[in-house]
């Protein structure tokens, strides 16, 4: 009996970067990075694997995540180990284990690799990047605003415009307060309640409802709702609030960003949001989701013991922003192509094509030389279709004479000079 062939497939959830999928994958990276060095952030990583503790430590909830969404595992010496599933704990971490030696505000951002074991949809995969910019030991508004202005940023600099998508603004210190006016003050209850108006756009009216009874007097349900699904910002001044969501909403107003909403109803399901949050939303009917999202966390690196250290940050991951690209007609797939091909007319060549592709690389010039053993036309189209700009061919009397044609694929012209003469032609 025949061994069982292999199958092909990669691992569920997970994908395969053929070179063009590569070649949108660095563009998206190359975006996100320029970006966020544009405001000055660092670049910093850590490895995918962390004690499985850091994820616990927040709780209940955040153990059922780590056993039943994550990928974790004992490994040789006894230690469980977890596959991150975000990056937000891996850079306070980071951050507290270097505090006495850093200037604070810290601008930071990675592009991280990231796992988790849950149902797949469009937009959510089991392993997916994600840009990840926070700003630590900064607790001005002011702050707030850079962040989301950085987000924004980041979209127009793939080429969106503000119609294209909303930012969902609002803050924990709203949501609190409008739970006292509903008379929930115990932080389990309320934590419990945060977490149901997280699901809210999950599961139908009447469920969400239903639900809402176990905090919300029967009474109370229907005014609750209203206030959840409204975008009036006057119930700011109504309920009292003292949070800067206000001095955010305006000040982004003011930095000439307008496609803000106020919105009640979003809630962030982590536990350690504890100021701003926010969720950028696609507008296109046809992949109506989040794209990025984030919030202000002022307690996490307490974890790590010490003084807490401000921070606020956000992510935005690559298959949401490739599905947002795609919905716009925005994406563009950059050529990867070498300038450059060197064709052969005999394999007795190879070796002569090898060194003269070195030439052109000292230069700066990307070359490949082509060893497959077509005919001369067929390597010239083959070139063309890779989106070679130009080749030269090379057989005995090139070699011979050490002077060479370079034919440009674009228009036909060709140019005959030394190695020095077609590397200035190209250069220039």
């Amino acid at each position: 009996m025949a061994d069982k062939k292999l199958s092909t497939d990669a691992y569920k959830g997970v994908r395969d970067f053929y070179p063009e999928d590569m070649a949108v994958q660095r563009y998206i990276f190359e975006v996100w990075a320029m970006t966020a060095e544009s405001f000055g952030y660092e670049r910093y990583d850590a490895s995918v694997l962390e004690p499985s503790e850091l994820y616990k430590s927040k709780g209940a909830e955040n153990e059922e995540m780590v056993n039943e969404q994550t990928y974790t595992f004992v490994d040789r010496g006894d230690r469980e180990v977890t596959l991150r599933p975000e990056m937000t704990p891996t850079v306070a971490r980071m951050v507290a284990g270097k505090r006495r030696d850093l200037s604070f505000p810290v601008r930071w951002y990675s592009i991280p690799n990231l796992f988790r074991y849950e149902r797949m949809q469009r937009g959510r995969l089991r392993e997916h990047w994600q840009l990840n910019c926070d700003l630590f030991g900064a607790d001005d508004y002011t702050a707030d605003i850079e962040v989301i202005q950085l987000a924004y940023q980041t979209l127009l600099n793939f080429g969106a415009s503000p119609e294209m998508f909303a930012i969902r603004v609002n803050h924990r210190g709203f949501m609190d307060t409008l739970f006292a006016e509903y008379g929930i003050s115990d932080k389990e209850k309320a934590t419990a309640l945060t977490r149901l108006i997280d699901r809210k756009d999950k599961m139908s009216s009447d469920d969400f409802r239903e639900q809402l009874d176990a905090y919300i007097a029967p009474s109370a349900v229907e005014e609750f709702v209203a206030t959840l699904e409204g975008q009036d910002e006057g119930i700011l001044d109504t309920i009292g609030t003292d949070t800067p969501l206000k001095n955010v909403l305006s000040g982004l107003r003011e930095m000439g960003i307008e496609n803000i909403v106020f919105s009640p109803s979003l809630a962030r399901g982590f536990d350690y949001y504890t100021g701003t949050i926010f969720e950028i939303f696609d507008t296109a009917e046809e992949n109506s989701r989040s794209i990025a999202g984030g919030g202000r966390y002022d307690n996490l690196t307490t974890l790590f013991g010490g003084d807490p250290i401000s921070g606020i940050g956000f992510g935005m991951g690559d298959v949401t922003i490739r599905d947002f690209l795609e919905s716009h007609e925005l994406l563009v797939t950059p050529i990867t192509s070498p300038t450059l091909m060197i064709l052969p007319t005999d394999d007795a060549y190879t070796l002569a094509a090898q060194k003269l592709a070195q030439a052109f690389r000292m230069e700066g010039i990307s070359v490949s030389v082509d060893l497959s053993t077509k005919k001369i036309g067929k390597k010239i189209a083959a070139a063309g279709k890779a989106l070679v700009s130009a080749v030269v061919i090379l057989g005995e009397d090139e070699i011979e004479k050490e002077s060479y044609t370079l034919k440009n694929l674009a228009d036909g012209a060709e140019e005959t000079g030394t190695v020095e003469e077609l590397i200035t032609k190209i250069l220039t």
